[in-house]
């Protein structure tokens, strides 16, 4: 707890044994978000929510502060920190420049990733004004979600920022300034273990309703903590069980398929399922030493119709590395590997 010069109560901050023990294994990527509620005294609740073997949002610490400044969340991170044994390696919150701040002072050498939701969410507002904004939108929206490399979203945004003459826009040009924290070509270098946004954070405020409210007292909160909680636990377990029981059939004889079956969850298992089948209908073609183009099917519209569209990816043999583009392509794999290896063999990881 944090107390003022007065002794009275600042800040609160509450982790249990098994958020302790969660942050260990899943620690490294977390959600932070402060717009839940406000409790009687008005302060708002802070969770700090990760993702398990599951897929499913964990809680690992929370806690209520009088204000949401600069000092406010230096204090809850460094508490966190000190409680938790070390920073996450990546942090996503949304534009609040006091959290920006704090996260500078209290965790340097993590990634700060801003929630992109929120900024896309922001374009009816603040291009309403333009009476091209639909086709600007539209513009932005290609630059941010289609560019694969930064060369590609620096040349996108560059030409909807002329063609449009939106040099003057304030806003445009503060998220370009602050770019590298949330355009996808710029972060995708770090593991998100599937993240962009904080939707975690508030998909894991639902396991609170019914629990608490803002009339709930400091005493009340820590009870109905556990209950809520504990609700949690049970819907691991059942996941448990069900990757222990069952398995999911696999749709080739692949030797690849089947070690990825025996080491993940169902759950992740799925998602490799999805990215796999999706190889099986891309071609290549070897241009010259070290280099390919890749074509692969994909869905666009409404109508989902086909096209298929040409990847050129090269590949160092010594290092082997393989350039940004394909990095990208298979960046939903490369989250779930990382988060199957955390686990150590997911199958036989014990529920916290």
């Amino acid at each position: 707890m944090d107390l003022n010069d007065e002794g009275r109560l600042r800040n609160v901050f509450w982790a249990d044994a098994r958020s302790r023990a969660a942050c260990k294994e899943f620690g490294d990527v977390v959600t932070f978000d402060t717009t839940y509620l406000l409790n009687k005294h008005h302060m708002p609740f802070a969770p700090f929510v990760g993702v398990n073997h599951h897929g499913q949002s964990i809680l690992l610490g929370c806690g209520l502060i009088s204000r949401e400044d600069t000092k406010s969340f230096s204090w809850l991170f460094e508490t966190w920190r000190t409680c938790m044994g070390c920073a996450p390696n990546a942090i996503i919150t949304d534009q609040c420049m006091a959290m920006k701040n704090a996260i500078e002072n209290v965790f340097p050498d993590t990634r700060h990733r801003w929630c992109i939701w929120h900024i896309m969410k922001k374009l009816p507002e603040k291009l309403n004004g333009y009476e091209a904004h639909e086709k600007i939108s539209c513009s932005m929206r290609k630059a941010v979600y289609d560019s694969l490399t930064i060369e590609q979203f620096e040349d996108a945004w560059d030409g909807f920022i002329k063609k449009y003459e939106l040099q003057s826009n304030t806003w445009l040009e503060g998220m370009y300034l602050e770019r590298k924290r949330w355009v996808p070509a710029y972060v995708k270098d770090v593991f998100w273990a599937g993240m962009s946004s904080t939707q975690r954070s508030e998909g894991m405020n639902a396991y609170f309703d019914g629990y608490v409210h803002a009339k709930t007292t400091l005493k009340q909160f820590v009870e109905q903590y556990e209950n809520a909680l504990g609700d949690k636990v049970e819907s691991e377990h059942e996941e448990d069980a069900k990757s222990w029981r069952s398995y999911i059939p696999l749709i080739t004889d692949c030797e690849l398929e089947k070690q990825f079956q025996s080491a993940y969850t169902n759950k992740k298992f799925k998602e490799f399922h999805k990215e796999f089948i999706g190889k099986l209908g891309c071609s290549f073609e070897e241009k010259k030493e070290g280099e390919f183009e890749i074509r692969e099917w994909v869905s666009y519209g409404e109508e989902k119709k086909k096209k298929q569209v040409p990847f050129t990816v090269t590949f160092d043999n010594e290092k082997e590395e393989t350039s940004d583009i394909v990095a990208i392509a298979l960046q939903t794999n490369s989250d779930i590997n990382h988060q199957s290896t955390k686990t150590n063999k997911i199958r036989e990881t014990k529920t916290i």
